[in-house]
This record gives structure tokens, sequence and C-alpha cells, in this order.
């Protein structure tokens, strides 16, 4: 009996003393997959630049132990004053690949990766016994969860819902459910100040705009990019003729003749062609100097960002219609969102006056 005794009492002492980390959890990611994760989180591997842009926000970035290879180009080369320690880390992968000796040798406890990742991507790391985890700051309707380009019954929820559930779920996997909920009330709360003043304008009164990248790429429907225009006061000239992300000619955009051309700050050198280019000036936001950089915080990708709906959208507003937000200091009101989430004040890269 004493030895039984013993035997329970010195059981029950080895597992109390188990670290909270051994012990397990679930988490649902956005391809609606169950995945079990450990109670604490502290070393993950980023393969995908939204949620590395995310965990820096949400107080994480000591928790990153290695990253996507093409982050400085996906995030913009003057990102990494926000997280210097970014500079130093491992990149045993990208997007669409990893390099499964160099990920094994980061001893990640969870891996993010982007919901497009091929599924015998997410098949090689999940072998190796780590837990992967999809996000797209989308809310899908069932079978097009996988897609760059889905098909939305309504673009509007899916990007709300999606963006809301998926910095909760990046805020559950490193244990930051505080700040994740911080960040998202203050960034739907903000975004209220635009679509208030814009309210009046109607639909035929709205200024044409084109989103210019890199050879002569654009965004068309389903994309929150044309969502972040609408918001703004604009009509995407793009969203009519294609859908997602696509190439088109420089004869179609002649033919929209945008009345506005915003470029997004990771791309300067398309603001630069646009304007040398003298095939561009018979345009309208050529003839009337209206082509504009836009500053980091925009954030004009094809996928929501916490920052462009509560600062960007209102950046592009005061660009679009400069009279009905002449009061608001856009210097002021990046430097409240980048203390915050960013704990430093933000520095305007851009040469074009982004901040005012």
């Amino acid at each position: 009996m004493r030895h039984l005794i013993k035997t329970f009492t010195l059981a029950a002492i080895f597992v109390c003393s188990i670290p909270s980390s051994w012990a397990d959890r679930v988490v649902t990611d956005q391809l609606g997959r169950q995945i079990t994760i450990a109670d604490k989180v502290d070393r993950v591997v980023v393969l995908q630049h939204q949620t590395l842009n995310l965990l820096v926000q949400l107080d994480a970035t000591n928790d990153v132990v290695g990253i996507l290879s093409s982050w400085k180009k996906q995030l913009g080369a003057n990102f990494v004053r926000l997280a210097p320690q970014l500079a130093t880390l491992p990149m045993p992968g990208d997007l669409t690949q990893v390099n499964i000796e160099s990920l094994l040798a980061l001893k990640p406890q969870v891996v993010f990766v982007a919901n497009y990742a091929p599924a015998e991507m997410i098949t090689q790391i999940e072998k190796t016994g780590i837990p992967v985890v999809a996000i797209s700051l989308r809310e899908d309707k069932k079978g097009e969860e996988g897609k760059v380009n889905p098909t939305m019954d309504d673009e509007e929820d899916a990007y709300n819902n999606g963006l809301k559930t998926g910095i909760r779920l990046i805020g559950q996997v490193v244990n930051r459910e505080k700040q994740a909920e911080d960040l998202i009330q203050y960034t739907f709360t903000q975004r209220e100040l635009v679509s208030k003043r814009l309210a009046d304008i109607a639909p035929e009164k709205r200024i044409r705009v084109y989103m210019a990248n890199p050879d002569m790429n654009t965004y068309g429907s389903g994309k929150y990019t044309g969502l972040m225009m609408a918001h703004a006061g604009a009509l995407n000239v793009a969203a009519a003729t294609i859908k997602g992300f696509k190439q088109v000619s420089l004869e179609q955009v002649l033919q929209w003749n945008p009345q506005v051309i915003f470029v997004q700050d990771r791309y300067p050198d398309v603001v630069t062609q646009i304007n040398q280019d003298p095939n561009w000036q018979r345009i309208d936001a050529l003839k009337n100097h209206r082509v504009y950089l836009m500053p980091e915080y925009a954030k004009a990708w094809g996928y929501p960002m916490p920052e462009a709906l509560a600062i960007g959208e209102l950046w592009m507003a005061k660009k679009l219609y400069p009279e009905k937000f002449a009061d608001i200091d856009m210097q002021k009101m990046a430097n409240e969102y980048y203390q915050r989430f960013y704990r430093t004040s933000y520095v305007d890269s851009a040469s074009n006056n982004a901040t005012k």
C-alpha cells in the first residue's frame, strides 16, 4: 500500500511539474482546419507577409524565429525600422515553398502560411509534426477558402469578418488575445470617420481611380483594394472589367481615363515610370498632377490590414476630397496609430507629402 501511495504521489508531482507549453489546445485556421498547438507558443515561423505585419503589431515580434524570403519586397524596404530584428532572422521559405531542413533547424512550434499555400507544402510541413496555421484575412464560403481570387457573395462582410477572425486567430496562437481585441476595436471605430463624411457623395459623382502596380497589374473586383477605394469615395475603374489582381494594357487604362492614380509605397519606381512616359500624359490624372505614392500605412494590398482601414482609407479620402477633410492632420493620425501598435512615431518615407 505504501508503495502504491508513493508511486501515485510521484506521478502527481510529475504531472504538476509538466510545463504549460506541453499542454495542447485546438484552433481553427482560415481554411477551416482544426489545428492542435501547444498551450504556450513563443517560436513561430511566418511564411506570409500579412501575418508577419500583424505579429509585429501584436507585440509578438520576439516570438518570430523565421520569416518568408520575400518579406522586404512584400512589406516594403522601410518596414524593417518597425522591427529591426527581422533583418537577422533565417528565411526557410516563402509564400509557396519551404525548405524543410532549414525549417526544422529553427524548431518552431507553429508555422503560419497563406491560405493559398500549396496543399503539398502544408502536408510536407505537417509530416514533420509541426502544426501549420493558414491565414486568409477573409471569410470564405465553402470551396473558396484556398483561392487567391475567390467568389464572394458579399465582399464587405467577407473582408470585415475575415480580418477580425484572422487577427483573433493570430493573437490566440501567440497568446496575445487582449492585444488582438484592442487592434480590432481601434481599427473599426476609426474607420467610421470616413464613411460619415462621404455619405452625401452620389455614386455618379465619385472620382475615378486607378491603382497602378508594376508590369501594368491592377486590382479589379474581389480584392480588398476595391473596397478600400469604395470606402474612400472612389470608383475603381477596373472593377467592372476584371476580377482579382491582373495585368491590363495601357490602351485599357487610356480608355478608363482615371482622374487619380494611386501607387503603393513599395513601388515608387512605378510613379516615376508613369510620370516620365509620354503615352500616359493623355490621362486626366497626369494632366492634373494627381498621381500619388501612397504612405506606408495605406497598404492597398489585395488583403485588408488594420492600418489601411483605420488610417489608410482616411488618407485616400483626404487626397480625393481634400475639402471634406481639411481639419484632419494625417501626421497626427498616423503617429497615434503607430505609437499604439508599432510603439514608435510614423516617419513618412514617401516624397509626396503623404502625411499632410
